[in-house]
């Protein structure tokens, strides 16, 4: 406007004059100021904390059960399955025929080397026996009347021949009906057990005919079949631990060790003999037998702690460095009833006990220590 209060027509606005415009300015640089306080913060959206996040990538890991473990020292152990046999057997024969006169033992004693089990009738061998008896003193005499002849010149050679034969056979005739009369007494052939006995007072028997079995049950042998790879570990001699299905256990040695394997299992007979006095333990019974050979380095753990790795081999899975998962072929050397013993992994390392069904090989996991049940069912 003109100084004399005329409207300014040259078109240009101006607010020097007015305070509401001040302000307006001052807002504006002061949000310009606290734009760009803001970009250079970095801070555009809300973040988690640090450890929240941590907490959440850890619940996004397999948790697993790990127990350290130490290898330790443990005895190498055969052990097979086999049973017990006499140490030798045989059937007792009659050797002569006739009635069965008398019965001195039972089915199940015991006997002793040449003891007598029984006796046939004898009455026929004994007259057999007197009558040979008879004409060797016959014969003998015979044989010195020639001979007295012949010194006398009387008697030729020819007659002394033929008396001396006479004799010969009538000793020889004598022998036989001794021998005969003899086998007329049933004895047992060397010690043991009267397995099974079919005489009875009043039976007749054939020369021939099976009468008893004995079995010499000291000592008792038993039988085993060994891998042909655990061969090398057994010598004649070595000891071993027998235990027989009847509680009774025994010590024992190796006794015969085979040069020959079966040709359908391909494994070596070996026998281990045990002392039995007075045969308590019968032939038959299931064995079992463990023989040392050797040490190594083990570690002890529970059956279920076993998985197959990828090609079907047995092992064990462990934590490593950085929680990762390994796994590690193992061979068992020696079985127990509360847990295995087992070779191929380190010194020290720390067995997944719980959990290994769901983790591999390279897996990072989140060990814990295992509670309570799970370290009892580990132990198992």
């Amino acid at each position: 406007m003109s100084q004399d209060g005329a409207p300014d027509l040259t078109g240009k606005l101006t607010f020097d004059g007015d305070k509401g415009a001040g302000r307006s300015k001052w807002v504006a640089i002061i949000m310009a100021l606290a734009m760009v306080g803001w970009m250079g913060s970095g801070y555009f959206a809300p973040t988690e904390p640090e450890d929240e996040a941590a907490a959440e990538e850890e619940q996004t890991l397999v948790t697993v059960a790990v127990v350290p473990s130490a290898a330790q020292d443990v005895q190498l152990v055969l052990s097979a399955e086999g049973q017990s046999i006499p140490d030798r057997s045989t059937d007792i024969r009659a050797k002569a025929s006739g009635q069965i006169l008398e019965v001195y033992v039972d089915r199940g004693d015991l006997v002793t080397s040449g003891q007598e089990i029984g006796r046939i009738d004898a009455e026929t061998i004994q007259a057999q026996l007197l009558q040979a008896q008879t004409q060797l003193e016959q014969a003998s005499r015979d044989y010195q009347n020639a001979i007295a002849l012949q010194n006398r010149g009387i008697a030729t050679e020819d007659r002394v021949t033929a008396a001396r034969a006479t004799e010969a056979a009538a000793e020889a005739a004598v022998t036989a009906a001794q021998e005969q009369l003899d086998n007329t007494i049933i004895t047992a052939p060397f010690p043991g057990r009267l397995n099974d006995m079919t005489l009875d007072v009043g039976e007749f028997v054939s020369n021939g005919d099976v009468v008893a079995e004995v079995l010499d049950n000291d000592p008792l042998s038993v039988v085993v079949q060994v891998p042909q790879q655990a061969l090398s570990r057994l010598s004649k001699g070595d000891t071993a631990n027998v235990s027989f299905i009847t509680g009774e256990e025994r010590t024992g040695t190796i006794d015969f060790i085979g040069s020959n394997a079966d040709s359908q299992t391909r494994t070596f007979r070996v026998e281990v003999t045990v002392d039995n006095p007075n045969s308590e333990m019968p032939a038959g019974l299931s064995a079992r037998i463990e023989i040392p050979t050797g040490q190594a380095r083990g570690h002890f753990i529970s059956p279920a702690i076993l998985s197959l790795g990828t090609m079907g081999d047995l092992g064990v899975k462990t934590v490593t460095e950085g929680n990762v998962v390994a796994f590690s072929p193992v061979s068992i050397v020696r079985a127990q009833p509360d847990g295995i013993w087992v070779t191929g992994l380190e010194d020290e390392v720390d067995i997944i006990t719980v959990g290994q069904g769901f983790v591999n090989a390279g897996d990072v996991v989140n060990p814990r220590a295992p509670v309570a049940d799970q370290t009892a069912d580990a132990s198992q």
